[in-house]
């Protein structure tokens, strides 16, 4: 007998959680990362669909704090606490960061998706948390769908198919 579980969507430039009867997805990773983290003894998740690098290049007056690697990873980790996970148990597994589009004579402004990658490392650097798992780079896009019964991270994309982290 199989328990149905329940879908948790995450918009892009958004994050959520999920609990033990639930997956996490999100689509359309291109240049953004999708970040998670787990806490496999509690069976909770977590996923941030980030766009950008930094949020000190933020115009909007109310800062979302999803958008942005240095905001939505503090953000994601207390979220994840306020739900029961232990910050100390947490894992964190990745995707996305893709180089969409090359142009000639390319800037450093114009790497979106390493620089998201880089900025998502850094920000987990103060937290202690380890990246056990990772599919970024490439120039093609993404689904990504974290289990938390399994902590298995199911990435799929149109070119190479679906694997597992």
């Amino acid at each position: 007998m199989t328990i149905e579980q329940k879908l948790v969507k995450v918009g892009m430039a958004d994050l959520g959680t999920a609990s033990e009867d639930e997956v996490i997805r999100t689509t359309g990773l291109g240049s953004c990362v999708g970040l998670t983290l787990y806490d496999p003894k509690a069976r909770l998740a977590g996923l941030a669909h980030i766009m950008l690098p930094t949020s000190a290049i933020a115009r909007e007056s109310n800062l979302n704090l999803a958008k942005y690697a240095d905001t939505a990873v503090p953000e994601l980790i207390r979220r994840m606490v306020l739900a029961g996970a232990s910050a100390n148990r947490l894992v964190a597994k990745m995707a996305g960061g893709a180089q969409m589009f090359v142009f000639a004579g390319q800037s450093d402004t114009m790497r979106i998706g390493p620089r998201n990658v880089e900025s998502c490392k850094l920000a987990l650097l103060p937290f202690a948390i380890p990246i056990i798992g990772e599919d970024t780079g490439g120039n093609y896009g993404r689904t990504i769908e974290l289990d938390c019964r399994s902590g298995i991270l199911a990435i799929r994309s149109v070119q190479y198919g679906a694997k597992e982290l």
